[in-house]
């Protein structure tokens, strides 16, 4: 063989080999764009609103969208395997931008965060309970005895309402029931379904998607109770990033609803609009935080 024919064999082959290693070792990013080197990216963490696929697909456009508004800057959407991992994020200061529920906005005020934002009508954040239509559960004294799911001790409409609706009904959350945390909304939902709850405690987005996507499964299924609302979760941005950065992120997502692309994104997010929000607007929450504390159980469980 003549050794330049050589010389390219084991070129070619060196090549798929790097091609080949590089594949193995590179790991999924929600993001659609290409890094380079001159831009600067910053973390937009979701709380566990939906399992990661789900939660890449109804806000990987709202993504995208603020994207082509930046300059030499890239945002990249940042999903958490549940409650505990997104709230541990939070303690560590580690995205720039967040959206979380209420009562993990207390938390990222304390470790730095500010709120810009209210993501969704306030009269839209409140608990909802599902039942199988077949269950024979009417009032909250049948639930005595049985198993109640819930995403997550900390999700603060699809656990902590619920069960401070259920005391004030005259149940004994330690006691008369079986809580189970089930890691998502809609394993909270599909819990109920399955028969393995009697009742699942979820909120009004998650529920509406399931049905769209699961409506042979939904129309076994009933909403049965609701809770009184309170404030919808918040979008927060630390500390450090640069002001004109926040400020041009709030513009954006407050101005949303007014353009037809916007009011696209923001139905895959079951999202109203975006209100204008700040940290004082929360107090209320913490207000409500501490009643459910002394009559009920700690936010955080051991």
């Amino acid at each position: 063989m003549k050794p330049y024919l050589t010389l390219v064999i084991m070129l070619v082959l060196t090549l798929m080999g790097c091609d080949q290693q590089s594949t193995t070792e590179t790991t999924l990013r929600y993001s659609q764009t290409p890094p380079t080197s001159h831009i600067t990216v910053y973390r937009f963490a979701v709380h566990p609103l939906h399992n990661p696929k789900k939660l890449l697909e109804s806000y990987q456009p709202l993504i995208n969208d603020l994207n082509l508004q930046l300059h030499g800057i890239r945002i990249e959407l940042e999903a958490s395997r549940d409650y505990q991992v997104y709230e541990t994020k939070i303690d560590q200061r580690e995205p720039a931008f967040l959206l979380p529920n209420p009562w993990q906005t207390l938390m990222a005020i304390e470790n730095g965060y500010n709120v810009i934002a209210m993501a969704g009508n306030a009269d839209d954040f409140k608990g909802i309970f599902i039942v199988r239509k077949d269950s024979g559960i009417r009032e909250p004294q049948d639930l005595i005895g049985k198993t109640v799911a819930y995403p997550s001790p900390t999700a603060l409409a699809a656990a902590i309402m619920p069960q401070y609706f259920l005391h004030q009904a005259g149940l004994n959350i330690a006691k008369d029931i079986q809580n189970s945390y089930v890691g998502s909304q809609e394993s909270s939902i599909m819990n109920v379904y399955l028969g393995t709850a009697a009742a699942g405690a979820t909120w009004p987005p998650p529920w509406r998607s399931f049905e769209k996507t699961r409506p042979q499964e939904a129309a076994q299924l009933k909403v049965i109770w609701q809770t009184e609302p309170l404030l919808n979760n918040s979008v927060m941005v630390r500390d450090d990033v640069p002001p004109a950065l926040a400020e041009q992120v709030k513009q954006y997502l407050l101005k949303l609803h007014q353009v037809e692309q916007g009011k696209q994104i923001l139905a895959a997010m079951e999202t109203e609009q975006f209100y204008a929000a700040d940290n004082a607007r929360y107090e209320l929450v913490r207000e409500y935080i501490r009643r459910f504390e002394q009559d009920v159980r700690p936010v955080r469980l051991p």
